[in-house]
Order: structure tokens, then sequence, then C-alpha cells
């Protein structure tokens, strides 16, 4: 396993990152224990969660991803030697805290309930989950044209991010988060919040994560510069793209047991929009066709491609199966031709934003 460091926090994070939405609903405690005990084994030292997980999020399942990992906690006594990241999240979800926008007090409120739940005296990556104005991520509109700026008020805006970078420093003061981070902001947030720190000597961003893979990299060069520039983490998730890449959902399959096959018996049918776009599947069959070409297993040249991003410092992976953590795991550690490259990079001229 090969290690990262955490922009400029001073941590030493694997490249990669276990990600843990699943558990508490496709998989149970034991399978997220597992997970844990085989990502430890293989050297992944780098957690992530969130307060509104389990994935897709319900109030029945709000909270049960963290109590997994604080029961591992308490069973293993390793937390000292994993870099926990958690997150708190923005408006939306009527069952937390009502729905209310993020704000200190938001976030104040988060935290002690994620320790309690993690089991835990402190968290090493504390981040919000996404902002209150508009943003281009989470299915929220990759396109042009989607999101108006001009209603706005940057003035109200500013105020929100001091607000929240103040009770952050109140929990880094206290010991309970160690550093903070954002996840589906933007560059303009990133650099906002970056110039409130320096002048209020509050808490630095130290990372970002965001969605980022073969089908949607509206991220480079944009964002990246940011990250590149001020020496800010760059997470990637979904590099599978909540597993469209794999090809298990080509010709309209939902197969027994993934996401999208629960997501809609909860009757959530609305969440699966990238299923029912034409182009996305396209893309998906010209990637397989170049990993087949180059006797590549698809989901592996998917994960290895992200690694490769000279501004990716951990890239957060997820499964509901044993074999396919082994298998994503085992991504990191290939090698992608130049020939493989130029192959995906045909495609992506073909497909640059294919949902």
């Amino acid at each position: 396993m090969k290690y990262s460091k955490l922009g400029k926090t001073g941590l030493e994070v694997s490249r990669v990152c276990l990600g843990t939405m699943t558990w508490g609903e496709q998989n149970t405690e034991a399978d997220g224990h597992a997970q844990m005990d085989y990502a430890f084994e293989q050297g992944v030292n780098f957690w992530d969660t969130a307060e509104m997980y389990a994935v897709p999020p319900r109030a029945e399942t709000y909270g049960a991803t963290e109590k997994i990992i604080g029961t591992w906690f308490e069973k293993t006594k390793k937390r000292e030697d994993i870099t926990l990241a958690t997150k708190v999240v923005g408006r939306g979800w009527p069952w937390i805290r009502g729905g209310d926008k993020l704000s200190g007090e938001s976030v104040r409120q988060a935290v002690e309930g994620s320790l309690k739940r993690l089991k835990t005296d402190y968290i090493d990556l504390y981040q919000l989950h996404w902002p209150n104005r508009p943003f281009p991520h989470l299915g929220s509109g990759n396109h042009a044209g989607v999101h108006d700026y001009s209603i706005v008020d940057g003035e109200e805006q500013t105020e929100n991010l001091l607000d929240i970078l103040r009770a952050l420093d109140e929990a880094v003061q206290a010991g309970k988060i160690r550093h903070a981070g954002l996840s589906d902001d933007t560059a303009w947030g990133m650099m906002k919040y970056i110039a409130l720190a320096e002048k209020y000597g509050l808490p630095r961003m130290a990372s970002i994560q965001h969605e980022f893979s073969l089908l949607k990299r509206i991220d480079d060069p944009y964002v990246t510069e940011v990250c590149m520039l001020e020496d800010i983490a760059y997470l990637p998730w979904s590099p599978l793209a909540t597993g469209i890449l794999s090809g298990k959902y080509q010709d309209g399959k939902y197969p027994e047991g993934s996401r999208a096959h629960v997501t809609e018996a909860l009757g959530m049918s609305g969440a699966l929009w990238r299923l029912k776009n034409k182009q996305t599947f396209e893309a998906v069959g010209k990637y397989i066709d170049v990993a087949k070409k180059h006797n590549l297993d698809v989901c592996q040249m998917a994960l290895k491609f992200v690694d490769k991003q000279n501004f990716v410092t951990s890239t957060i992976i997820g499964a509901t199966t044993m074999a396919q953590l082994k298998t994503n795991i085992d991504a990191f550690d290939l090698e992608l031709s130049d020939d493989v490259m130029a192959d995906i990079d045909t495609v992506y001229r073909q497909y640059p934003i294919p949902f």
C-alpha cells in the first residue's frame, strides 16, 4: 500500500480510503467489521463515513454506519491506527435537525452525535457534506445553465461560512476534531474558506471530496487547480460511478442486491436518474471495450485511472461484498500503459459529460 500526505495536516493516509456508506443498509454490522478487518490488513488506514449514512438515506438508518464503525473500534482497540473522516449534512433531510441549513450550531450538534456513535473522543477529518448555496454535485446538475448564481447573496454566504468556521474552531480547540475538510463544494467555496481562515485565524480546510470517475471529470482542471496550488487534498468518491462502470446495469438490468435494486425497492426511483440516460450506457460500453482490448477488468481499470491522476490524494472505494473489496484494493497495484490511457482519452472525448 502506498501513502500520501493529507494536505497540510501532516497525516499520512493510504492511497485507498475505505468508504462505508452501505453498512447498515446493504451490509450488516458483521459485513462492515469484516471489511474493516481486511482493509486494515492490507494497509488501508483511512476510513470515510458520514452522519447521514447508511445510503440510500432514510430516517431509519440515520447514523447506522457510524455506529458500526464505533463497535469495530470498541472491539479491536485500533482507533489510534486509523485516520477517521466523517461529515455533517447540509440542508435537506427533515429527520436531521429538521432539515435546517448547515450552520455553526448544526456543526456543534453534529460533532457530538458523531463522537457518540463512533465511540471515540476525536475525529481526524471533519467534513462539510455540502454547502447551503447551489452546487454542481450530488446530481444537482453537471451541465451549463443549471445554476443561477445571480440570486445568491455573496455577503450572506460569507457570513454563513464564517459562522461554520468558528464552530469548527471551537471543536478543534476542545480536541473533538483535528482537521476540517469540504465535500461537494466549489472552487469559490474553497478559496473563500481559505481566505476567511487566514483572516480570522480559524481552521484551514485540509481536503475536499468530490465525485470523480471516468464518467465524471468536471473537476479537472478547475477545482483540481485549487487543490494543487493551495495544497488541499483531493479525495474522489464514487470512482465507479455508483457501480455503473462495472457494466452490471447495461441493458436496463437492476441486479438483485445492487444499490439500484435496493433504491428502487425503497421507492426512491428518482435517485436512479443516471440509469435512464442512453449516453451513460454508450460510454460505459466503450470503456468496457477498452478494458477488454487490454485484458483488464473494467472496474480495476477505472479505479487505477482515478488513482493515477496527479491531483488525487486518496480514492474512496466502497464494496458490498468481500470479493468486490479485494478486487478494488488490488486495482491500486496495477499500471496503466500509455496505450490504455490513449484509448481512455478517445472515449472521454466522445462522452465528456455522459450524464
